[in-house]
């Protein structure tokens, strides 16, 4: 019995472009319909620099973002949110109470690294 009701092969996984980055910047985002940050990212030299509306305001705030490495895919197409155009998906769990912990390494990496 699979673990998932959804299984897949290893290059379906492979088509999922999941790169470490570092915060670069993070802004209020009072637009949006649920309580949201704008985030910038560098993903190194391959990928540059991108932004996403991200609804992580319950565990962190502004001034903690900036410096901080984060997972995100970067092979989504570009999604309109409001006002704000999204180049990438922030990756995170839900705790219990359905609010984002973002996915981090533990330890410092390559900007751009592909998760393996």
């Amino acid at each position: 019995m699979p673990k998932s009701d959804q299984t897949i092969t290893f290059d379906d996984f492979l088509k999922v472009d999941i790169r470490v980055g570092r915060i670069l910047k993070a802004e209020p985002y009072p637009e949006a319909r649920r309580p949201a940050y704008k985030v910038w990212v560098d993903f190194g030299p391959e990928i540059g620099e991108l932004k996403s509306s991200a609804q992580i305001t319950v565990h962190y705030t502004l001034d903690e973002l900036p410096g901080r490495l984060v997972a995100g895919v970067v092979n989504f197409p570009d999604k309109q949110i409001g006002k704000f155009r999204s180049e990438f998906l922030l990756l995170g769990f839900t705790d219990a109470d359905d609010a984002v912990v973002l996915v981090e390494p533990d330890k410092d990496v390559p900007l751009g690294g592909r998760l393996q």
